[in-house]
């Protein structure tokens, strides 16, 4: 049997969507979670430097969302077919244009009150172009391909989760979204992660 290890800190970030791959998938996996101290000590164990890693029977792999892909491909989540793959792929890509701004406004920005700005402008800009577009493809369903969880569906839960840390109330404008997360958090595997995280 494959032995997985997640490499990550002990937050959310860039591992949340691999680490509900694996538990909607409900496959073993060894959730490593590191300390700034531990990190510096593993840094130059990783293929670039940078967290998350995925490691696959000893061997190490980097960049987040070639992790995802993988475990959704291993795991079912990636669609039936080269069609409902590219119906996924629509999905990450307009998650992939989002990463600027979430970079620059929430992280890349020392001084308080321009990041302020850029988030406050994000909010009423950049977040809802992003959210109406995926509103706009959702199916009724409630999900983005055919008739069960795939990795498109869990990047969008997990982002806006993020943005939702803020605005509780973000996703009220948004039927089929908010339809979507309500699947996703009574799923077998992800709900009892979801509730254990909430400890």
């Amino acid at each position: 049997m494959v032995v997985y290890r997640l490499h990550y800190f002990d937050f959310a970030g860039r591992a949340e969507i691999a680490r509900l791959l694996f538990h909607g998938a409900e496959r073993e996996f060894d959730d490593v979670r590191y300390t700034e101290k531990e990190w510096a000590e593993f840094k130059p164990k990783t293929p670039f430097g940078v967290l998350p890693v995925l490691e696959i029977d000893g061997k190490m792999f980097g960049e987040s969302h070639a992790i995802y892909n993988y475990l959704a491909k291993q795991f079912g989540f990636y669609g039936n077919n080269n069609l409902e793959q590219l119906e996924i792929d629509v999905v990450m890509s307009l998650m992939k244009e989002m990463e600027p701004f979430i970079l620059e406004a929430f992280f890349e920005t020392p001084d308080e009150k321009k990041k302020e700005e850029l988030i406050t402008r994000g909010f009423k800009e950049n977040i809802p172009a992003y959210l109406r577009k995926n509103e706009k493809i959702m199916q009724d369903s409630g999900y983005f391909v055919g008739d069960k969880l795939s990795l498109a569906d869990i990047a969008v839960y997990d982002l806006t989760n993020f943005f939702m840390r803020r605005d509780p109330n973000l996703m009220t404008p948004y039927p089929k979204l908010s339809a979507s997360r309500k699947l996703i958090e009574t799923y077998p595997g992800i709900a009892a992660y979801i509730k254990s995280r909430q400890k």
